[in-house]
């Protein structure tokens, strides 16, 4: 895995592109692929088929390359370089979608969703054992402390006597109430991974959904009539960049909804409170000032807001950590940049349907 194979012919001309970049970008450290992907912690044979064209790095691959190449010449990479393989990417994303990856990438959220809904009923089924075998001991303690304190109460005139016989009343004591601290220990245990597992479920029914309307475009909300009021949802999209506002609003257009772009977390709490019935949040994560955890946390702490669901969309990768943190915060989904907009349409398509059914009576 040391040299670079040809580029493949069935590549497309957006793919080669991006991936002839890359090579250059690459080639110009001088090592190998191999020793690249050590030195970055990552799979060799990912790596390769990043450089081939087969596969599309996430961006955060790409800064590491020319963070890498920068520290190799000794220089600083040019903000012109970055923003022509920023193109070149963009372009490749844009080829590489459809409905068919979008199904991909919901499929593969849902096996790790389920994954953790598994996990976590296990987890529980374990802590509800040890839940039930603490507490049996605890029982049976106490009937015996009860017992020794029933034979001082009976025989006060021979309680020096009782506490003589009966040695062990300051251990049993002592077992019980560390028992006790293991139950409550227990017991938080077991509610944190019931929570875990009904928000993992929670998630796959999401996906599942979501797969639905990627698959059969029919499932998507239906279209108002000339004749039909147009009372449309609400979308609320908040980035501190413009062109990724640009670039969403085309995205989610086709939608026919009320989308409302702000560029700062502040923004956002401002647009919420001038209206609390938005269908659904998109927040990118890196904002400053105020960053998308910071906001979000904010909006799940106003009575009106809390229930609005946030999909964070990041360029740091959905690695366990960030998901993790993000639905610690309060959110429903969590996906990365540059995103899929058949995945983007379906999410937003499916918290729409469900806000407009939630509201179909009043």
């Amino acid at each position: 895995m040391g040299e670079l194979r040809p580029l493949g012919d069935d590549l497309t001309e957006s793919s080669r592109a991006l991936a002839q970049a890359l090579r250059e970008l690459f080639e110009g450290m001088g090592v190998s692929v191999r020793r690249y992907a050590a030195r970055r912690r990552r799979d060799p044979g990912t790596f390769s088929r990043y450089l081939n064209g087969t596969r599309l790095p996430p961006w955060q691959v790409i800064m590491d390359l020319f963070a890498d190449l920068a520290e190799h010449h000794g220089t600083t990479v040019t903000a012109e370089a970055i923003e022509l393989v920023r193109e070149l990417y963009g372009s490749a994303v844009d080829a590489g979608s459809s409905p068919k990856h979008a199904v991909e990438l919901l499929e593969q959220q849902l096996a790790d969703a389920d994954r953790v809904s598994r996990r976590s009923s296990v987890r529980g089924d374990v802590l509800g054992d040890a839940l039930l075998d603490r507490t049996h001991r605890i029982a049976d303690l106490e009937v015996r402390l009860n017992q020794l304190e029933a034979d001082r109460s009976a025989e006060r005139e021979r309680a020096d006597k009782l506490a003589a016989a009966h040695p062990d009343v300051s251990d049993l004591l002592q077992e019980r109430d560390a028992l006790e601290a293991e139950v409550s220990r227990l017991g938080k245990e077991l509610r944190e991974a019931r929570e875990q597992r009904a928000a993992a479920e929670a998630r796959c029914d999401l996906l599942e959904r979501q797969l639905e309307a990627v698959e059969r475009p029919a499932a998507l909300p239906a279209v108002p009539s000339e004749s039909e009021p147009r009372n449309l949802p609400r979308i609320l999209i908040v980035d501190d960049q413009a062109d990724n506002l640009l670039a969403m609003r085309a995205v989610l257009e086709t939608l026919d909804q009320d989308l409302v772009t702000v560029s700062s977390g502040r923004e956002a709490l401002k647009a919420l409170l001038d209206h609390d019935d938005f269908a659904v949040i998109i927040m990118d994560v890196q904002m400053p000032e105020m960053d998308g955890y910071e906001t979000c946390a904010h909006i799940k702490r106003r009575p009106r807001t809390r229930d609005v669901p946030i999909i964070f969309l990041t360029a740091m990768g959905v690695d366990p950590e960030h998901s993790a943190r993000g639905y610690a915060a309060g959110a429903v989904d969590y996906i990365s940049k540059p995103f899929d907009p058949w995945a983007l349409r379906a999410k937003v398509a499916v918290f729409t349907s469900i806000y407009l059914e939630r509201h179909a009576g009043r």
